[in-house]
Order: structure tokens, then C-alpha cells, then sequence
């Protein structure tokens, strides 16, 4: 991870020595002397803050990812199968193609988060309606919203300003450019939620795994647990999102990877999720950099691609299990 970081950090359009890093960093923080130039800002303004939410989000992503699949019982979810992206991803493009920046820098982030939970708040309306937590109900009014919003989404970029077309295709397919220090609290509280809540109620989450009835009759309130953790996976979720765009399969992919090397109980398997997402993120940006240099590729492709290519093994996997 720290190896990704420093490479994030030293390999852009231009690259630049190690020691260069290392000044700006100091510079930025106070500790030097000596003038900054115009290297200086690059890395210490738009490198290292994307570097950290890179890491920061992978890791969300994952943690998201371990709740959802074990509250809902779906090796499959993610969090871009419940419309919380698709929520975020209509705000963000109603602000690019028909309202403009109108708050400044703050405003594709706030809208996004806002669409965000706009979604996750019909989504618990309609499993409130149906007076059931069950995760088939939950992951079915989740598929519901996700189209819902995708053709607002769809209809947004038909009817609004077409000169906008490429900034919305960017941002729905995932990128880091808007990476700065200003959003970073954003993100930082996003992780800090998924984070804090799942980790304090590992146990109960470890419960979820031996089904309902099960972990009623120790004591877990399920139907309470499960919207709570929805309702925290979709606030942490809209957080990355907003800043982010909809970057995909990293919430499917790794829980299955963390599974394999420390097995289901949550008290290791979400910090393992963490690190392995913030890696895979990590990684995922700096090869959308280099790839088609000095262009940038939205990250979502790079993690679509592998994510597919993840999914065709689980399922060759599966086949030769029921063999």
C-alpha cells in the first residue's frame, strides 16, 4: 500500500524524482523553507490528495461491500445494486448539464451525495411499505431505484446541454479528478461511519452469517440491524460517490478476496476488506494514468475490466464446486 502510494504520487503525465516528493510534502506542510514551485503544487495539491482518496475510498468500497453481502445474503451485492450510485450519479448530472456550478467547488459533490440519499431514502420506503426487511425484498426495491434513476440519469444527458456530454460520460465511468483537499472531510467521514458501525457490530454481523432465525434467537434484531446497516452503507457510499463518480465491482470483488485469506468472521475479514480495496483502487488509478498517457482513462473501466474477469472465475469456480 505504501508502495502504491509513493507511485501514485511519482507517476503522472510528468514524472518526477523522489526527492521532489518528498520537498513538496514538506513545503506544503510548513516544514521547509524553500520556495515552492510550480512541481511543488502539482504533487502536494493534486497528487498526494488524490493518492489518499484513492486509498481511502477502495477502502470504503470494500467495507461496503463485506456489509451489504452479509446483511443482504448475496454473494453478488455491492453497493451499485441497491441505486445508491445511480442516485448519485443523476444529481451529479443534473448539476453538469442543467444547473452548473452554482456552488462552487462543493456543488457536483453535494449533489451527488443528495441523489445519493434520495435513493437509499426511497429504497427504505418501499421496504417499509412492504412491512419486511427479508434481503431478497430489499435487494429487489434496490434494482427497482437503480433503473428509476438510471433513466433520469439517461434522460438528463438526452435533453440537457450536449457540450457537457464528455465531462457526465467521465464522471458516471469514474475518475479521481476531483480530488482535493477540500472534499477530502467528505470521504474521510464516509469511511469513518462504514467503519466504525460494522466494526462495533461485527459480532452481530458474524450471526447474520448462520441466517435469521438464528441470530434472532441469540439475540440480534435483525429487521433493525439489517436497515441500519443499509441506511449507513448508503450515506458512506453517496460520500465516496460524490467525489468519486460510480466506480464499479470494487464493493462485489473484494469481500471474496478477503474471505480467502482470513476466512468470514468480521472482526478480521473487514479490516482485511479495507486493505485490499484501498490496493486495488490504488492500483486501478495509477494504471487509468499510465495507460493511455498523457490522456487519462476513467478509472471505472480499469476496474470494470477486472471485476468481469473476477465474476467469470467466481462463476467457473462455483461450477466446478457443484461438480
Amino acid at each position: 500500500m505504501v508502495a502504491l502510494l509513493l507511485l501514485s504520487v511519482l507517476y503522472g503525465s510528468s514524472n518526477v524524482p523522489v526527492s521532489e516528493v518528498f520537498a513538496a510534502i514538506a513545503s506544503g506542510l510548513g516544514f521547509s523553507d524553500v520556495e515552492p514551485n510550480p512541481m511543488h503544487r502539482i504533487i502536494f495539491d493534486l497528487r498526494l490528495p488524490r493518492a489518499l482518496f484513492a486509498a481511502l475510498i477502495g477502502a470504503g468500497l470494500g467495507m461496503v461491500g463485506v456489509v451489504l453481502q452479509t446483511t443482504t445474503r448475496n454473494d453478488l451485492a455491492d453497493p451499485f445494486l441497491f441505486g445508491l450510485s445511480s442516485g448519485a450519479a443523476a444529481g451529479a448530472v443534473l448539476v453538469i448539464t442543467v444547473t452548473g456550478d452554482v456552488l462552487g467547488v462543493w456543488t457536483l459533490p453535494l449533489a451527488a451525495f443528495s441523489g445519493g440519499l434520495v435513493a437509499s431514502g426511497i429504497v427504505l420506503l418501499l421496504v417499509r411499505a412492504l412491512q419486511s426487511s427479508a434481503p431478497e425484498k430489499l435487494i429487489l426495491a434496490g434494482l427497482a431505484v437503480s433503473f428509476l434513476f438510471a433513466a433520469v440519469t439517461n434522460y438528463l444527458i438526452f435533453s440537457g446541454d450536449n457540450r457537457a456530454a464528455h465531462s457526465v460520460i467521465f464522471w458516471m465511468l469514474g475518475g479521481l479528478g476531483l480530488a482535493r483537499w477540500e472534499t477530502l472531510p467528505l470521504v474521510a467521514v464516509g469511511l469513518a461511519l462504514i467503519a466504525a458501525y460494522s466494526v462495533w457490530r461485527n459480532r452481530w454481523l458474524d450471526a447474520l452469517l448462520t441466517g435469521d432465525v438464528t441470530a434472532a434467537s441469540l439475540g440480534v434484531p435483525v429487521g433493525r440491524l439489517r436497515t441500519r446497516m443499509f441506511l449507513i452503507s448508503a450515506l458512506a457510499t453517496a460520500a465516496f460517490v460524490s467525489v468519486a463518480g460510480v466506480i464499479g465491482f470494487v464493493g462485489l470483488m473484494v469481500p471474496h478476496v478477503a474471505r480467502g485469506l482470513v476466512g468470514p468472521m468480521h472482526r478480521n475479514l473487514l479490516p482485511m476488506a479495507a486493505t485490499i480495496g484501498a490496493i486495488l483502487l490504488t492500483a486501478s488509478d495509477i494504471t487509468s494514468r499510465l495507460l493511455l498517457a498523457p490522456q487519462e482513462l476513467p478509472v471505472g473501466i480499469v476496474t470494470t475490466s477486472v471485476g468481469s474477469g473476477f465474476v467469470f472465475l467466481l462463476l467457473l469456480g462455483t461450477k466446478r464446486g457443484v461438480r
